[in-house]
């Protein structure tokens, strides 16, 4: 119904994003009875009636049919439901610091320290005794350590890309809408590319387009080019996989 009155109106999806301030990706979905972008149905019922104020048609009767169709409208809420004062709540007891633990911590670090302090003589001695035995004179000027050679990496095979990959790329000739997403319903993508721009995105097992001005795109699927999905100002949806290059 939106749909059809803006149409009658004479409004494209531009004109009305400007003039509402809503983004054309949202009402691309709202238009299809898609309301997953808007947030909630508290935004939804907003964005429906700001559009219906645009094309004419009444607002209030407009927000009815959404809650009809999406659950009715919402239920108030009791004060007492939220504000539950007669609960208590219980605090922790401060407790003082334990004295008797950090004494005996501090007594143990000084014992520590007094045990490295009465053997450091004897480290010293020990580690002459290890450099004599290498042989490594006491005035020997430092060497820096070999460096590792990178030569076998470098001549390491490249991995092989992995198989199944779909690889899309659209070019807009024109602004037009895209809803891009996989094989699994992952949204990729979703809003207008702009003119001039061009994406390209990538996916296992399958790619799915919904175009919104199929004579504004140019498509190139796994490096073929397979021109305008569509005519001007056509709406179309496509699915590319792996192998086949054809849109079905």
């Amino acid at each position: 119904m939106l749909a059809t009155a803006r149409r009658a109106r004479g409004l494209t999806v531009g004109q009305l994003s400007a003039i509402t301030r809503i983004r054309e990706a949202l009402i691309y979905a709202i238009e299809r009875d898609d309301f997953s972008l808007c947030g909630g149905d508290f935004y939804a019922r907003g964005h429906v009636k700001a559009i219906s104020k645009v094309v004419g048609l009444d607002p209030t009767a407009m927000v009815h049919l959404y809650d009809e169709q999406h659950g009715g409208a919402p239920q108030p809420v009791r004060a007492a439901a939220v504000f539950q004062a007669d609960k208590r709540v219980k605090l922790r007891e401060r407790r003082g610091p334990n004295w008797t633990l950090a004494l005996g911590v501090a007594l143990a670090i000084v014992v520590v320290f007094g045990v490295m302090r009465a053997m450091g003589g004897s480290d010293e001695t020990h580690m002459t005794a290890v450099k004599g035995d290498h042989g490594v004179p006491p005035n020997a000027p430092f060497t820096d350590p070999p460096r590792r050679n990178h030569g076998a990496a470098a001549g390491q095979k490249p991995k092989p890309k992995p198989k199944n990959m779909v690889v899309v790329r659209v070019k807009a000739k024109r602004a037009s809408y895209l809803n891009v997403s996989d094989a699994n319903g992952k949204r990729l993508f979703a809003g207008t590319l702009d003119a001039g721009k061009s994406s390209t995105w990538k996916s296992k097992s399958a790619v799915k387009m919904i175009i919104g001005d199929a004579g504004a795109v140019l498509l190139q699927v796994n490096g073929k080019n397979l021109g305008h999905p569509g005519g001007k100002g056509e709406m179309v949806s496509r699915t590319f996989g792996p192998s086949t290059p054809r849109p079905r």
